[in-house]
């Protein structure tokens, strides 16, 4: 369960900025639904939290930062040699800025044990990075690092070698190092990450592959099926094509070849090239006949491909009480359908492990639903100076329970909206050049 994520000095990310699981104290609605209760360490943790905000305010750049965040801790170590760039994007709009280390930390709770872990990078090296555990009360520091300096605790015994014999590269993260040699904490650390979600919302083809990967097991096939049945998509059953990846890269350019082979390294060899969808074709009565297949790719709508994909990584999230977050998850989607996901999330009933979901949306029928606390809700602005900031809702004073929230943030009263100027209609009825082409 993610508790909170930190970050600073990253793409539009100026300043720190926090988003936080942890409720707020002040407010009582819906604890019963949209509340997670922790007694280990005497706390409870929201289950849910939605982000609203204009057009590049940050919204997308916060999943960014997450999902950087995942990559470097899993692959700094094995996908780098000494030298190699590190690839963060520090705030460039400031020369305050431009040439200073981003930094990142999570907290989340794993197998009734607690973890902070963050690290500070530049494009050349790791700048900091840090290790603390809590099992209870107390929190115990497992190392510390500066640059090559690396102070490290008895609890961490691999991380302690691994600094007396210098295997710690300057562009890669000593945690990334300790799990491939074993450590037991590193291990937790990344069994954590294996199943924290971190979505992109405008294209799932990254985890489109995944879902039809899945979708071969029979048990995994029947899940999808029942929810994509309760979405009223029309789908009977789906069937996976799939291909010999040796095969299909000899029909495939050289470059693409090198792609797919380097992707599949390490993997199974085969390569899933669509989803074939199962309909009911009806007669001139309105009596089923047969079943017409269609191709997922190419003939069903971008919102049943999107929804498809989502299925599997909803599913396993559920399923192992963790967290999932979602950039656009409206994208595509229906407005019922985004809140009868938010629905099974905030249920007792249905999410029984307490798993989590972050999305952020420019759905602003879910403020009317009541389906949120003000704590849940935040949002991401922009300054004169082109920096983001986050701030949930439960920020901003004298705010009732019954007020509006769907009208007042229309209206700008909790800011997060677009200063669109005056659109005077003479800007648009100006006439404009003629293409060269047509003179």
């Amino acid at each position: 369960m993610l508790v909170q994520f930190r970050l600073r000095n990253y793409k539009t990310f100026k300043e720190e900025v926090k988003l936080s699981l942890v409720p707020s104290k002040y407010f009582k609605e819906r604890d019963d639904d949209n509340l997670i209760d922790v007694p280990r360490f005497g706390m409870q943790l929201l289950k849910s939290a939605v982000i609203y905000g204009a057009n590049a305010s940050g919204k997308t750049k916060l999943v960014e930062a997450m999902v950087f965040m995942k990559k470097f801790i899993v692959n700094s170590s094995k996908d780098t040699q000494k030298g190699d760039p590190i690839d963060v994007q520090p705030f460039r709009l400031s020369t305050e800025t431009e040439n200073e280390p981003s930094e990142f930390e999570v907290i989340f709770i794993h197998e009734e044990e607690m973890f902070r872990y963050g690290f500070e990078v530049t494009k050349d090296k790791v700048v900091a990075e840090w290790l603390f555990h809590k099992e209870r009360v107390k929190e115990v520091e497992l190392f510390y690092r500066e640059e090559q300096t690396i102070e490290v605790h008895r609890n961490f015994k691999v991380g302690d070698m691994l600094s007396k014999e210098n295997l710690v590269r300057e562009n890669a993260l000593l945690l990334s190092v300790a799990a491939q040699f074993n450590d037991t904490k590193a291990g937790k650390i990344f069994d954590w990450l294996d199943k924290f979600k971190a979505l992109p919302g405008l294209n799932e083809d990254g985890y489109r592959g995944y879902t039809m990967s899945r979708t071969h097991d029979q048990d995994v096939k029947e899940q999808i099926l029942k929810m994509i049945k309760h979405a009223d998509i029309g789908i009977e059953d789906l069937k996976v094509e799939q291909s010999d990846l040796d095969e299909f890269s000899k029909v495939v350019p050289d470059e693409l070849r090198k792609m797919f082979v380097k992707t599949f390294k390490d993997k199974t060899n085969t390569f899933y090239t669509d989803v074939l969808t199962t309909h009911k074709k009806y007669d001139i009565n309105n009596q089923f006949v047969e079943f017409e297949q269609f191709s997922m790719g190419r003939e069903e709508s971008s919102g049943t491909q999107k929804f498809y994909a989502l299925t599997v990584p909803i599913l396993e999230t559920l399923a192992s009480g963790n967290t999932m977050v979602v950039d656009e998850l409206d994208s595509k989607l229906h407005p019922n359908l985004v809140s009868k996901l938010v629905e099974i999330f905030n249920s007792r009933e249905h999410n029984p492990l307490n798993a989590q979901l972050i999305f952020n949306t420019h759905d602003t029928n879910l403020l009317s639903y009541g389906s949120f606390r003000r704590d849940q809700i935040w949002f991401t602005e922009k300054d004169r100076f082109g920096a983001a900031k986050l701030y949930s809702l439960s920020d901003i004073k004298k705010i009732r329970e019954k007020d509006p929230i769907e009208e007042n943030y229309i209206l700008g009263k909790y800011g997060g909206v677009p200063n669109l100027g005056d659109f005077n209609m003479r800007i648009f009825n100006q006439k404009l050049p003629a293409y060269e082409n047509e003179k």
